[in-house]
C-alpha cells in the first residue's frame, strides 16, 4: 500500500519569495515519484495544490490572519492520509492540528527559526510573539523533525531543549543541476547595462536583516576600482530597512566608478541562472542561513561563492575549495568594530577572487561538481521518505 502524505507550506510554485518555497517546488515532484501526496498552500489558487486564503479574520494581524489558514488547511487535509509534513512556521500549526485530528504522525522541516530572527519583530510586531509560540508549540509536540543542515539540527536543539535529539534529522537542502547549470548567454545582462569585459560580484535575495545586503554594500566600498556590483535584490521588510539600504546603495554609487547596478524586480529564474553564471564572484553576507540554497544555486552554475560563516553555510561552501568563508559572530552584530573588521575581511576575499581567473576557475568547476555529488533532489526525496516511514512506526507503537 502506498504511504500518503498531507504536505502543507505557505509557499508554491508560482507564488515562490523564499528558499523555503523552493525546497517545497524541488521536494514535491521527487517525493510524488515514491509516494502519494497532496499539498496544502495559502494565498490564490494554483494548479497541483489545495490553496488556502490568508484572509480570516478579516483585518487582523497578518499572524493572525496565517492562523486561520492553518484552520482551512487542518479541516482539508483528507482523511486517508498516513502522515503530515509542514514547512515553516506558517504552515507548522496547520500541520499540528491535522495530525491531532486524524491521530496521524506530524513532520516539520526547519527552514529558519523564530527566536534567531529577532528582528522579524520589526516587520510583525505582535505577531512576531504569535509566530514564535506557534513555532515552539509545533516542534514540542512533532513526531519528528527535519533540519536543513547540521548547524540547523544543533540550533533546534539549543532552540529547543526539551526535544528529543532521537527525533531530530538532518536532510539537506539541495539543488536541480539541469535547472541551474552554466549559461552562456549573455542578453540578460546586456539588458541590465553589465559591463561583461569588468570583473562581477553578484547578490541575489531579498532586503533583510537576515541577508546582511547591507554588509555587502559597505564592504563593496573596498572592492578594486573596476569591479562593478550586481544586486538582485528586493522586497524589503520594512520602510526603515528600505530606507536604510537606500542610504547606503547612494553612497556606494556616488564612490565608485564601475557600475553599480541594483535590480528591484524579481527576475525569472532564467535570467538569474544567467547573471550568477557570469559573475565573477557569487556574493551571501548572510548573517543567519540555514543552509543557503541560494549558494548551492551559483555553485550549479560554477561560479564561486564568498559567504559569511554562519549556521549551514560551512556545510555547502567549502572554504579554500568551491569559495571563501569569512568569520561572522552574531554575538557581537552590536559591535561597530567587529562588524567592520568583517566587512573589510569580506572585500578583501572578493577581491582575491577577482584577481585571480584561475583561482575563480578551479573554485566554480568544484562547487558544480560538488552540487552534483551531494545535494540532488532524488537523494533527499529518499532520505525523506526513510524519516516518515520512522515516524510512522513509531507513532503506531505508541
Amino acid at each position: 500500500m502506498t504511504m500518503k502524505l498531507a504536505l502543507l507550506t505557505r509557499e508554491y510554485p508560482p507564488s515562490i519569495y523564499g528558499g523555503a518555497g523552493v525546497h517545497v517546488a524541488q521536494l514535491v515532484p521527487q517525493l510524488r515519484k515514491l509516494i502519494d501526496v497532496e499539498v496544502h498552500c495559502m494565498g490564490e489558487a494554483r494548479e497541483g495544490a489545495t490553496a488556502h486564503a490568508e484572509d480570516f479574520p478579516p483585518g487582523a494581524n497578518a499572524a493572525l490572519r496565517v492562523l486561520g489558514a492553518d484552520l482551512s488547511m487542518a479541516a482539508s487535509v483528507g482523511s486517508d492520509v498516513d502522515i503530515v509534513h509542514s514547512h515553516t512556521w506558517y504552515a507548522n500549526m496547520g500541520g499540528l492540528l491535522a495530525s491531532l485530528m486524524l491521530d496521524v504522525p506530524h513532520v516539520v522541516t526547519s527552514h529558519s527559526l523564530e527566536p534567531h530572527r529577532p528582528w522579524k519583530a520589526e516587520q510583525l510586531a505582535g505577531g512576531y510573539r504569535v509566530s514564535s509560540w506557534a513555532e515552539k508549540t509545533a516542534y514540542e509536540a512533532a513526531d519528528a523533525v527535519i533540519s536543513v543542515s547540521d548547524g540547523m539540527r544543533r540550533d533546534v536543539l539549543a532552540s529547543y531543549p526539551d526535544l528529543d535529539p532521537a527525533k531530530v534529522h538532518v536532510v539537506r537542502n539541495g539543488i536541480d543541476t539541469e535547472e541551474f547549470r552554466p549559461d552562456p548567454g549573455t542578453d540578460v545582462l546586456r539588458g541590465l547595462g553589465v559591463d561583461l569585459d569588468r570583473p562581477s560580484v553578484v547578490f541575489v535575495g531579498r532586503i533583510t536583516r537576515q541577508k546582511g545586503l547591507v554588509h555587502l554594500v559597505r564592504a563593496a566600498k573596498d572592492f578594486d576600482p573596476d569591479t562593478q556590483v550586481v544586486l538582485l535584490a528586493g522586497a524589503p521588510d520594512t520602510p526603515e530597512i528600505a530606507a536604510e539600504f537606500q542610504e547606503a546603495f547612494a553612497e556606494l554609487e556616488a564612490q565608485r566608478s564601475a557600475p553599480v547596478i541594483w535590480v528591484q524586480e524579481m527576475l525569472p529564474r532564467a535570467s538569474v541562472r544567467q547573471v550568477m553564471t557570469q559573475a565573477t564572484v557569487f556574493a551571501c553576507p548572510s548573517i543567519y542561513e540555514p543552509l543557503g540554497i541560494v549558494n548551492l544555486e551559483a555553485m550549479a552554475c560554477e561560479t564561486p561563492v564568498v559567504a559569511s560563516a554562519v549556521g549551514g553555510i560551512p556545510e555547502v561552501v567549502v572554504d579554500g575549495e568551491t569559495g571563501f568563508l569569512v568569520a561572522y559572530d552574531p554575538a557581537r552584530a552590536d559591535d561597530p568594530q567587529f562588524i567592520a573588521g568583517f566587512e573589510a575581511g569580506f572585500a578583501e576575499r572578493v577581491n582575491e577572487v577577482t584577481r585571480d581567473p584561475g583561482l575563480a576557475r578551479r573554485f566554480g568547476l568544484a562547487g558544480r561538481q560538488r552540487c552534483i555529488d551531494e545535494f540532488s533532489w532524488e537523494k533527499i526525496a529518499r532520505e525523506t521518505v526513510a524519516v516518515y516511514e520512522a515516524a510512522i512506526a513509531a507513532h503506531a507503537a505508541r
